[in-house]
């Protein structure tokens, strides 16, 4: 007999056997028929090629076979055993906390009806969501997963690619109406702009274009994405918005629309230490199938 044809299966039928000393019992233990114990039980011997049972009227009687294998056959059982509640335990452990780093708009707009339909397949996880427009520091576990428009280049962290959002002018429909709609990307130096604070996207980008803005043609600046769309939506002047962040705004009419921006790549991003974790590890995976691959 090679070890490698050797059924393991059959371990459970012939311990039910040696303890119970019948066929019967032994089905009855296993919740199996009786039948089935005693197909086991020829083949195990066949197996092995040694008589393990004498069938007595009074039952089975185990043979010096069977009392000398009974102990590594045990054996076996509780390492199946363990095995099996150590993939329970990995099961179990698909529970507690998982802490997700998102912007402001993805984690008021895009990630809420996401996570709703999370809970429903994730129940026994629970989402700690940090809401900032700072890239989150994964190296100093401020966050288990993050949600990132710029791919991190630290060797340490995993990332992937998980979709794009795309952007648009808007301005509302108001402040149209009072200053005239745009019709060319140079019409934008005659309106008010809503631009940004420390960073300077919108200002280079737009000097890219031969459209130099001055200081003043900013009606507002700030970094604070969620101010910087309700600045947007009160008049204040054009911005630049991620569509499905527009959509939700009625009153916010699109502009502009051969103005080239350029699509920003989301990245979903994880520890590499921890990645493996259970829990962290479901939800990585249900993020990046529930996941838009275009935010339009």
């Amino acid at each position: 007999m090679h070890t490698r044809d050797f059924n393991w299966t059959l371990i459970r039928s012939f311990l039910a056997a040696l303890e119970h000393g019948s066929l019967m019992g032994a089905a009855r233990a296993l919740g199996i028929h009786q039948p089935t114990v005693g197909r086991h039980i020829d083949e195990l011997e066949a197996q092995l090629g040694v008589s393990l049972f004498e069938r007595t009227g009074r039952g089975l009687l185990p043979s010096p076979h069977a009392l000398r294998l009974a102990e590594p056959a045990r054996a076996m059982a509780s390492a199946a055993d363990q095995l099996s509640r150590q993939a329970s335990g990995s099961q179990a452990q698909e529970r507690g906390s998982v802490r997700i780093s998102a912007t402001q708009p993805v984690a008021c707009v895009l990630l809420p009806p996401l996570l709703a339909r999370m809970r429903e397949a994730l129940p026994h996880i629970q989402v700690e969501l940090v809401v900032n427009n700072a890239v989150s520091n994964l190296l100093k576990r401020e966050a288990d997963i993050a949600l990132r428009m710029v791919r991190p280049d630290q060797g340490s962290l995993v990332s992937k690619r998980v979709g794009q959002v795309t952007l648009g002018t808007y301005a509302h429909r108001d402040y149209l109406r009072r200053r005239g709609t745009p019709r060319t990307p140079a019409d934008l130096l005659a309106h008010d702009i809503v631009g940004e604070d420390r960073q300077d996207a919108i200002r280079r980008a737009s000097a890219a274009q031969g459209l130099p803005l001055a200081p003043e043609a900013f009606a507002l600046r700030t970094d604070d994405l969620m101010a910087y769309l309700a600045a947007v939506e009160a008049g204040m002047g054009l911005g630049f918005l991620a569509h499905y962040v527009a959509r939700r705004h009625p009153d916010l009419v699109a502009v502009l629309p051969q103005l080239p921006l350029p699509a920003l790549p989301v990245w979903l991003v994880v520890h590499r230490e921890i990645r493996s974790n259970p829990r962290i590890r479901a939800t990585w995976d249900f993020l990046s199938a529930a996941l838009p691959p275009a935010l339009a």
